[in-house]
């Protein structure tokens, strides 16, 4: 799960978090009329124009399908994390490969975003320890546990922006909402009674408070006024680096196909995947900001299984498809009634 790109106004919960305005108006081709004629039309008469080159109806299908693919990359570059962490993670602890990825990605960030704002305001310093603190027990979570079961249950993390939102931002959780809860929860036991067996409750219980510490960082960066939430994840990734950085120069020299997979983690599965996101959420629907990003826990556990062999049990499955279920479900339905809302309104 990916955080907030830019500061939104509240929403109803378990809607996608990045809810994209439509900045862009939709206008529809209307080619001119040929003047009125008694005659029937000629067999021989031309086809009606087609929009030309530079036509508005041609740049919005063209931002669209743009945006779409964009999303989609984006979607991809976060689902190679559990491949390339325990890939790095077969030489380096997993606090010295979220403190290595997360120095990577600071680099990256500012090098490919301008006019960045450090205002240290408390919610954007809450924000960024809320991310630091996500992605160093996720990191962990995937060396201690499978994949599948670190990606999936930090998939919660929208059962926990709800309960947050009740209490810091007045946002209250409808009878859906608690119905939505209640079957993540559901799914999310299923993970920790397989874990009870094969010993993996350390790994999912850090998975858990990465999902945890996903819902503080959205909520926090939702509440920002004064800045982009950028500012966050770049010092969110500093902090990871400085956390990491007890483990990194004790552990041992990493060999060249490490430091591949770490330079890929932090250029393309953190810093790349932010700069299409950012991109793509301007010119995509709601609807499909919230359903193309569950391209991500599906394929992550599957490029494991391809590349390392892990594969996820039963329960983790059944567990998976409970709670991802679940929430896009939730979430799907909750943009479509704010959609007939808004319609029936304007």
């Amino acid at each position: 799960m990916q955080p907030e790109l830019r500061a939104a106004p509240r929403q109803r919960l378990f809607c996608h978090l990045h809810a994209p305005p439509n900045l862009v108006r939709r206008h529809r081709y209307a080619p001119p009329r040929p003047a009125a004629s008694t005659a029937g039309p000629s067999p021989f008469s031309l086809p009606r124009t087609r929009p030309g080159r530079n036509s508005p109806v041609r740049l919005v299908n063209a931002d669209h399908s743009r945006s779409v693919l964009q999303l989609v990359g984006a979607a991809l570059c976060w689902s190679l994390a559990g491949v390339l962490i325990k890939a790095v993670a077969t030489t380096w602890p997993g606090m010295a490969v979220s403190g290595g990825r997360g120095a990577i990605a600071a680099v990256f960030l500012v090098l490919t975003n301008r006019g960045l704002k450090f205002t240290f305001s408390r919610d954007q310093l809450i924000g960024a320890i809320g991310y630091a603190a996500c992605t160093v027990t996720f990191c962990t979570a995937t060396t201690m546990t499978s994949a599948a079961n670190a990606i999936l249950i930090q998939y919660t993390a929208p059962v926990w922006v709800a309960l947050f939102s009740a209490s810091l931002l007045g946002e209250r959780a409808t009878r859906a909402d608690w119905i939505t809860i209640a079957v993540a929860l559901g799914g999310m036991a299923l993970f920790f009674k397989d874990s009870l067996a094969l010993g993996h409750i350390a790994g999912d219980a850090l998975a858990l408070l990465s999902g945890i510490s996903f819902g503080a960082m959205a909520v926090a960066m939702r509440r920002q006024k004064d800045g982009s939430p950028v500012e966050s994840i770049i010092l969110g990734n500093v902090l990871a680096f400085l956390i990491g950085l007890p483990w990194i120069l004790p552990a041992p020299a990493l060999p060249a196909s490490g430091w591949a997979a770490l330079l890929t983690l932090g250029v393309v599965q953190l810093g790349m995947s932010y700069w299409l996101y950012a991109r793509a959420i301007k010119h995509v629907t709601a609807l499909e900001a919230v359903l193309i990003p569950v391209i991500e826990p599906v394929l992550n556990p599957i490029w494991v299984l391809l590349f390392v062999g892990e594969q996820p049990t039963r329960w983790a499955l059944a567990g998976g498809f409970i709670v991802v279920g679940a929430v896009t479900l939730r979430a799907a339905v909750a943009v479509r009634q704010r959609s007939r809302s808004q319609s029936g309104t304007g």
